[in-house]
């Protein structure tokens, strides 16, 4: 049976400003917790940033963007998610005034993609808390980066009235209990970090992505606004009972974001959580008031399922996006580790849909893969990256699948839909894209872009609204 995907699908691809702009000193730019992290998520900060961070040039989208968008274009993307790095704006976080040269950047880039009919789905916070916040103010352990990120969103609403329609408040903002520094800008090392603070930490942001949603609302009724979260589907290792609610567990910590945003009330099993933890949340006059203004749709990403089990002596640790978990035996892994589970896609966008009833954006999806240039049979350089169409391919077809079984779904945004720099290991042999960057891990590199195998699959998936996958 052929799927056909709705016209109104928004297919396209992902990026985040800090793994592709480069020019991380330019126009008034100042330094975000990615300028010092030259190792990407597990790897030691820096004082100041250093030559060997590949996230410093990434790509240099900053400066080639029109030629990169005019591929997407020639893909057919129908939507380009980006990120608007938070120091470009602000260089420290908590001026009173924004820097003019990084908010004209986004208006060429915004505009450089309405003019071949792209509409831009817009992070506001992908990984780069500014760094002053982050070390003057501990990150979001501090309320005040609330009123902080409050200026910093009404300002991008304000800007870019008219110009994005589409936007998500936090990148995988659920994935603050695992990357604290990365994902919240907490300078407290994570194993010093307590409970109390991180969880004080994710309240002010949940406060912020809801003011986010109202303000952004009162200033363009007509933007949609979405919250971003890591999912990942968590099966019991085995029938028994002890593995069934240690996986039950394991999906609370992650549906509780999710809750908190399209219901707007915190869940009873993080009530739980707290009172068996000695966690006391510190609310504010009007933040359950706040919180119930909820999103729009719900966006996530996805790449691996995991396992759980309440037996530690069976656990067999599998590699995940940031969490791991007990191993699938019924699953092969990629290069990097990650269980390849396309029907895990499938699985999670009904959950999600059973649980919210609003609509989902699939905006992060791919394979990271070592990729090898040759010469094509035209004497241009290309990638026959076939384990890539391949992986795509199958979890496109789920995602036909949960359409069937009525799940509303906006769109798909593949991932590193342009070789960019890996957020976990700061590598860029570790390629996602449909078009391949000439820049190595080395530094080394001409920076020139070539289209892939998969750029042309790509391209006629979406010319034909899906029906060109094969089951």
């Amino acid at each position: 049976m052929t799927v056909k995907f709705p016209e109104s699908f928004l297919w396209g691809g992902a990026v985040a400003a800090n793994q592709l702009e480069g020019a991380y000193n330019e126009d008034g730019k100042g330094l975000s917790t990615q300028d010092v992290a030259p190792q990407g998520i597990k790897g030691p900060i820096t004082e100041v940033p250093t030559e060997d961070n590949m996230k410093l040039v990434g790509i240099d989208f900053y400066h080639r963007y029109k030629e990169d968008i005019k591929l997407f274009a020639e893909m057919g993307f129908k939507v380009f998610r980006t990120s608007i790095a938070w120091t470009r704006i602000f260089p420290n976080g908590d001026e009173l005034t924004p820097n003019e040269k990084g908010l004209q950047f986004y208006d060429d880039l915004f505009d450089e993609c309405h003019k071949y009919g792209i509409e831009p789905l817009v992070t506001i916070s992908h990984y780069e808390t500014p760094l002053h916040l982050s070390k003057q103010y501990n990150g979001w352990v501090n309320r005040e980066l609330v009123g902080f990120y409050e200026r910093y969103a009404r300002t991008l609403f304000t800007r870019y009235k008219g110009k994005v329609k589409y936007w998500l408040t936090f990148n995988e903002i659920n994935s603050i209990l695992h990357e604290p520094f990365m994902s919240g800008g907490i300078y407290t090392p994570k194993e010093q970090l307590s409970k109390q603070d991180l969880y004080q930490a994710i309240h002010h942001e949940l406060v912020a992505s809801a003011t986010a949603v109202k303000i952004g609302h009162e200033i363009d009724p007509d933007a949609q606004i979405g919250c971003m979260i890591l999912s990942m589907p968590t099966y019991p290792l085995t029938p028994n009972p002890d593995d069934v609610i240690a996986a039950m567990k394991s999906e609370h910590m992650n549906y509780f974001f999710g809750d908190v945003h399209a219901r707007g009330v915190y869940p009873g099993y993080m009530k739980r959580y707290f009172r068996e933890n000695g966690i006391e949340i510190h609310m504010e006059p009007g933040d359950a008031d706040i919180l119930k203004h909820t999103v729009d749709f719900i966006s996530f990403s996805y790449y691996v399922s995991i396992c759980e089990t309440g037996d530690d002596n069976s656990r067999n640790q599998t590699e995940g996006n940031l969490f791991s978990g007990a191993a699938n035996p019924y699953l092969e892994a990629s290069e990097w580790g990650w269980q390849i589970d396309p029907q895990g896609l499938r699985y999670v966008l009904n959950m999600f849909y059973d649980r919210y009833q609003k609509p989902l954006f699939i905006v992060e999806n791919g394979l990271g893969a070592k990729d090898v240039l040759i010469t094509g049979e035209d004497g241009v350089p290309t990638v026959n990256d076939d384990y890539r169409i391949k992986y795509l391919n199958d979890h496109l077809v789920q995602v036909g699948e949960a359409l069937e079984d009525g799940v509303e779904i906006m769109g798909y945004t593949a991932w590193g839909c342009i070789d960019l720099v890996s957020a976990s290991t700061a590598e860029l042999s570790k390629r996602y894209g449909f078009i391949y960057v000439d820049r190595h891990d080395d530094n080394t590199g001409t920076l020139d872009r070539y289209r892939k195998k998969s750029f042309y699959w790509y391209k006629d998936v979406i010319a034909t609204d899906g029906q060109s996958l094969q089951r």
